[in-house]
């Protein structure tokens, strides 16, 4: 959304990702002693329906409604039709490889619509330790093959609004091109994305950068080659197109030309100067190469723009911009044309943040144009358009503007407009928060009015900053990035509004005191206002406190169990604390400016803190905080600690880095001492839940490495053993924000991620139990099983399932291998979470290294895409080993 959403990432990072983490163990390398079980979670997001920027919408051009969005920290998504919802489809994207969340571009294939290819990597410089890679899926975005690439992508770095980079030849689709940032210049692929090469020939990498003095390396980054697009009509199926445009980051030189199918290049001759081309897109069938022009390469800035007309026949420009340069005060971009009526283009000035973005249309390829909106007589506005964001109220974001603003506003940041090729009704647009449409796009041309909805459930790209789940009142609490922060009573529910009163632009922690969960406080970042806030009815409504002198951002707070003092450490000053809601605050002693602030969970003078491998201690309520004399901890500031509820000192703390102390701690004497748990080899954050069951101790979560696995992991027994709870088709790439499970319910936890919102998991495991066991189980005698198979998506040719497998016995398993066969025919493709072999009709499934042990009355699940034809009916008989398993 703002330039708030980069800070959000870069604060992810500086908490331990800049260092990235080595390579996971082999399976000998693991600790002895861990075993690591397998439970079956089933995992959703805390509605919220956006909450980012959306840069990029492409319509397959051969199937109707298939179509695709690419978020700029959040992954790709696909677009169900038959529930006009938005299927996440990089969520299998690991930790190590966290940058990969970030899509720089998507192309779907025209010839073959089950491929679509994704341009992944989040940054260029050195915050995104990894390169870049394309992406390559035969079965629409279900499951992916990866090449990696000799330089990185950056989806969340300055230009990401332009293009698209990446685009498949629509005659002959194995040849690929992508268009490379910081000087890398121009790639081909010819074997549909496998291998790439640079296009020696091409002539100019671009020029353009953000801001030459950054020396971070992020706005000074070469934006390079911004799009690429074909000329269908210069080919035939099976023969590659001839002509092709690139559009390059140079604002003397920001068109290039192939009419020879890529072997040499040319700039195209007459074109404008002085300008960014954003987008180029081309009307074939009139024979016409559209362009939206910036003097800035986005998506924040931009004061002037141009939009041009390219006649591919006679190589004449016309400059058919809707506004005299002179009007304009923002770059063009959001350009698409109707692909069912030839001659109707639309384009949006993406940067046109007060008092709303504007969109253009002409009906007579640019000849003549109309707005959305327009003035009447200044401040008052006529908008040819109605604007219904019941599906996602917080759109309104609380304000109440005066004229010309209106709330909900049209949009921001609106480099994504597509017109459906198929259906001229249908508009979808991104902005800095959601996807916005319309399905009767046409009243626009007849003089009534249409009507725009959010039409981005499913797609949910929020960066998640700190998490609670209070004993009473609302089950979630978040604090967010770009969006501040929400109150879920109904996680299947879009909450009403946002914090408001006041409305940080991020909020960057929160608390509740434990004992009086009514009393809520948060802090954030805000340009102009208090860094503050504070509840008396859970979070429901909201009132700012006082900033004490010098505070500059949110930082973090705690509050006291019982809710009558609170600890902050904000930005730009040292700690502070206060009795009652912050109308005057005090500096704390004994504690250095920045540290991270917890709270006792049962007595209401103790407070915690830690700064720099040092763990600190306030016994007065926040005045003076003591060096612990504990040691070993992590020597960095990539900590993150709480205190278990209930019991006066109890300590957990995760955090560190590879190159130095990194794992769990746990202190029973308030922090005096800590020890190490031996089994966790790395941590990043813990949280408590609802014990499990028969035991006595809370149920602990945490984002960690244990095992020499990477995951989510639970353990009911105070940390003694694990279970990995999520699986490989589940990792959302970093999760080390926050954590925290259910306090009401067992075996819930909610998971933060930098841009696919907040996740929740549920557990088919209600019989509680340890958390793996510590030694190896062995196999029941009579192995019973019951079995559940799902088709979970279907297309042309291809299908993805997911199978369930129950230990219905008394004994545990060390293993399991299950059997069944295809009544039609069906070929497995790619499978996980299992090993899988396949002899004509009979496939086998086996366990994987981590999903081996299955308890007693647990379950395990694994998935799979495959191929079919004609019939995909549903397997009726599955064996474990020799033994038949009940299907459900």
């Amino acid at each position: 959304m703002r330039r708030t959403r980069i800070l959000t990432a870069v604060l992810a990072l500086a908490a331990g990702l800049l260092a990235g983490t080595p390579p996971a163990l082999a399976a000998g390398d693991a600790p002895a002693k861990v075993s690591i079980a397998a439970d079956t979670y089933t995992w959703k997001n805390a509605r919220i329906d956006g909450g980012g920027f959306v840069p990029g919408i492409v319509f397959n051009r051969k199937e109707k409604n298939l179509a695709y969005a690419r978020t700029d920290i959040g992954g790709a998504y696909r677009w169900q039709q038959s529930s006009k919802t938005w299927t996440p489809l990089l969520d299998s994207v690991g930790w190590d490889d966290w940058g990969h969340t970030g899509v720089v571009s998507v192309a779907s294939d025209s010839v073959d619509p089950n491929k679509v290819y994704a341009a992944v990597g989040t940054y260029t410089n050195g915050w995104d330790p990894k390169n870049g890679a394309v992406m390559r899926s035969s079965d629409r975005g279900a499951s992916w093959q990866k090449t990696d690439l000799p330089f990185k992508l950056g989806g969340n770095m300055p230009g990401r609004g332009m293009g698209e980079r990446l685009a498949v030849d629509p005659n002959k689709n194995s040849v690929l091109y992508l268009g490379a940032p910081s000087g890398k210049g121009l790639w081909r692929s010819t074997d549909s994305g496998v291998t790439w090469s640079q296009v020696a020939d091409f002539p100019n990498v671009g020029n353009y950068v953000q801001d030459p003095s950054d020396t971070s390396g992020y706005a000074s980054d070469n934006q390079g080659i911004v799009w690429v697009t074909f000329d269908e009509s210069t080919g035939s199926s099976g023969n590659a197109t001839k002509t092709i445009y690139v559009g390059v980051a140079d604002k003397d030189n920001a068109v290039y030309r192939s009419t020879d199918a890529g072997a040499t290049w040319s700039r195209v001759a007459g074109q404008p100067t002085g300008y960014l081309a954003h987008k180029g897109v081309l009307d074939a069938a009139n024979g016409y190469l559209y362009l939206a022009y910036s003097d800035k390469g986005g998506p924040y800035d931009g004061g002037k723009g141009r939009l041009w007309r390219y006649a591919t026949a006679t190589g004449t420009w016309t400059d058919i911009s809707p506004v005299a340069e002179a009007d304009t005060y923002y770059g063009f971009s959001g350009l698409t044309v109707d692909r069912q009526k030839p001659g109707t283009v639309m384009a949006t000035a993406y940067s046109s943040w007060w008092p709303d973005t504007q969109i253009f249309r002409s009906t007579d390829s640019g000849g003549t144009w109309t707005k959305a909106w327009e003035y009447t007589s200044y401040p008052n506005r006529s908008n040819r358009y109605t604007m219904d964001v019941s599906s996602s109220p917080w759109l309104t974001w609380g304000a109440n503007p005066s004229p010309p603003e209106q709330t909900p506003k049209l949009g921001w940041m609106t480099e994504a407009l597509e017109i459906d090729p198929f259906d001229s009704g249908r508009m979808m647009y991104g902005t800095g928060a959601t996807i916005y449409g319309t399905e009767n796009l046409t009243n626009w041309d007849s003089g009534s009015q249409f009507t725009i909805k959010p039409m981005v459930q499913g797609l949910e790209e929020t960066a998640v900053n700190d998490l609670a789940s209070p004993p009473s009142g609302a089950p979630l609490l978040s604090a967010l990035g770009d969006v501040g922060g929400f109150r879920h009573t109904d996680l299947a529910k879009v909450p009403s509004t946002m914090f408001t009163q006041p409305t940080f632009t991020t909020t960057t922690s929160l608390d509740f005191a434990e004992t009086n969960p009514n009393t809520v406080v948060r802090v954030g970042n805000l340009d102009s206002g208090p860094h503050v806030a504070f509840s008396t009815d859970n979070g429901a409504n909201w009132f700012a406190g006082t900033d004490p002198s010098g505070v500059s951002g949110g930082g973090t707070v705690a509050a006291a169990s019982d809710g009558g003092r609170f600890v902050w450490s904000p930005a730009g000053t040292g700690v502070q604390y206060t009795t009652g809601f912050g109308t005057s605050w005090s500096a704390s002693s004994g504690i250095p400016a920045g540290a991270v602030v917890e709270s006792d969970r049962v007595d209401p003078k103790v407070f915690y803190g830690f700064k720099s491998g040092k763990f600190y201690v306030s016994t007065d309520g926040g005045a003076t905080f003591t060096a612990s004399s504990a040691t070993g901890l992590p020597s960095g500031d990539s900590v993150r600690f709480k205190a278990l509820p209930g019991a006066k000192g109890d300590v957990w703390l995760a955090g560190g880095a590879p190159d130095g102390a990194y794992g769990l701690w746990h202190s029973t004497d308030g922090g005096a001492s800590f020890t190490k748990l031996s089994d966790v080899e790395q941590a990043d954050t813990i949280g408590f839940g609802k014990a499990a069951p028969g035991a006595s101790y809370q149920t602990l979560y945490t984002s960690a490495k244990i095992g020499g696995v990477r995951g989510i992991f639970r353990s009911t027994d105070k940390g003694a053993t694990w279970t990995r709870i999520n699986d490989d088709a589940h990792q959302w790439g970093w999760t080390g924000g926050a954590i925290t499970g259910d306090p009401r319910v067992y075996g819930r936890v909610y998971v933060s991620t930098n841009g696919r919102g907040v996740i929740y998991g549920d557990t088919s495991d209600t019989g509680g139990g340890g958390g793996g066991g510590g030694t190896d189980p062995t196999p029941t005698p009579t192995a019973a099983c019951t079995v559940s198979y799902k088709i979970t998506n279907q297309w042309s040719g291809g299908f993805q399932a997911d199978v369930q497998l129950a230990n219905t016995g008394t004994g545990a398993w060390s293993g399991w291998s299950l059997g069944w066969t295809f009544a039609d025919g069906q070929k497995i493709t790619q499978a996980w979470n299992a090993d899988h072999t396949q002899s004509g009709a009979a496939v086998t499934a086996k366990n994987v290294g981590w999903n081996a042990n299955v308890a007693a009355g647990s379950s395990v699940s694994f998935g799979f895409t495959g191929s079919w034809s004609g019939s995909n009916t549903k397997p009726t008989a599955f064996k474990l080993g020799d033994q038949s398993c009940t299907v459900s």
